[in-house]
């Protein structure tokens, strides 16, 4: 019996979402008294040794492209090749598209979004996770031999140690596969060094209130300074002052950041709903009864055209000094 994580490899590296998975199967393993064991496609040798670092006693090394379907029927082969009774996914794009088809084929329940470490229960897990917008927390209990649990990005930590993994070379049957779609291209619309909205630690986000995209300079000058992802809310992108893939939100992309800094948005409940696990939430707005800063845990009631220089030159200044 074992523990079962998918991880991947972005832009040349070990996605830290996929790092919290590991440390998160790792405690699992740990729990049930087994060993980890992660999976993982076109890894280097560095990338290998990370995932072992990160506390996978055990790696399947797997070689070629694959899409979601191949890549689901490849770790039930490797689930029932480990005797895996837990498998671990990162709640993102690609975990979305993979966890519940892995589920399906090893009859096996399914937790999507999880944001705690999991309790046994007599023969089932109790995993917590967010509801009703993230205005509540539930706990559910797997009861299936199988068990397939999907993490939320940025709520677990990641650990490292001098652990090394085993790394095998393991080869998915693909031959019973016909392909109903073919992935012709796929084309990154983030710049080449910005770290993806689910996986960032620091965010900058604007509304309506920077008045057009011509304004925007600013946003992004304190999000460069900051080492922050710039983001948006649902007007703004459909409005395309920003591209759809800054959206966050209920209809966007969820996020857990350190920090998440709000500039000219009024805080709807379906913009809440994607920023609300963030851990400090700076909200900057001119209308002191925005309902955004009900959830802040600072605010500053001013116009961004005023604010936003001013904090710019300050953490230019700060950042200086602290050199």
């Amino acid at each position: 019996m074992s523990v079962l994580i998918y991880t991947e490899i972005s832009k040349g590296r070990v996605k830290k979402a996929s790092l919290e998975a590991v440390n998160y199967g790792t405690k699992i393993a740990e729990l049930l008294g087994t060993s980890a064991t992660a999976i993982v496609y076109n890894a280097d040798a560095a990338q290998l040794e990370e995932i072992g670092h990160a506390g996978a006693k055990k790696i399947l090394s797997v070689k070629g492209n694959a899409d979601s379907i191949s890549q689901s029927v490849a770790i039930e082969q490797a689930a029932k090749a480990e005797s895996a009774k837990v498998i671990i996914f990162s709640h993102d794009i690609n975990g979305k598209a993979v966890a519940p088809r892995v589920a399906a084929k090893l009859k096996a329940g399914l937790v999507a979004g999880a944001v705690d470490y999991p309790t046994i229960n007599g023969n089932g897990l109790d995993v917590k996770k967010n509801v009703f917008s993230g205005k509540a927390t539930a706990v559910y209990t797997i009861h299936s031999d199988v068990k397939v649990i999907s993490l939320l990005p940025n709520s677990f930590p990641v650990t490292t140690s001098a652990n090394t993994a085993t790394v095998s070379d393991f080869a998915p049957d693909l031959s019973g596969i016909t392909a109903k779609i073919t992935v012709k291209e796929v084309k990154s619309n983030a710049g080449g060094g910005n770290i993806p909205l689910p996986e960032a630690e620091l965010v900058v986000s604007a509304g309506r209130g920077m008045k057009g995209p011509e304004n925007w300079g600013m946003v992004e000058e304190l999000a460069k300074i900051l080492g922050a992802t710039t983001a948006c809310s649902r007007p703004v992108a459909d409005m395309h002052w920003r591209p759809h893939h800054e959206h966050v939100g209920q209809t966007g992309i969820a996020i857990r950041p350190n920090l998440y800094i709000a500039i000219g948005i009024s805080g709807a409940i379906q913009h809440l709903a994607g920023v609300n696990g963030s851990k400090t939430i700076v909200v900057i707005n001119t209308d002191k009864e925005a309902p955004f800063f009900k959830s802040a845990d600072y605010g500053i009631i001013g116009d961004a055209f005023t604010v936003l220089p001013k904090l710019i030159e300050a953490v230019k200044k700060f950042k200086a000094n602290a050199n």
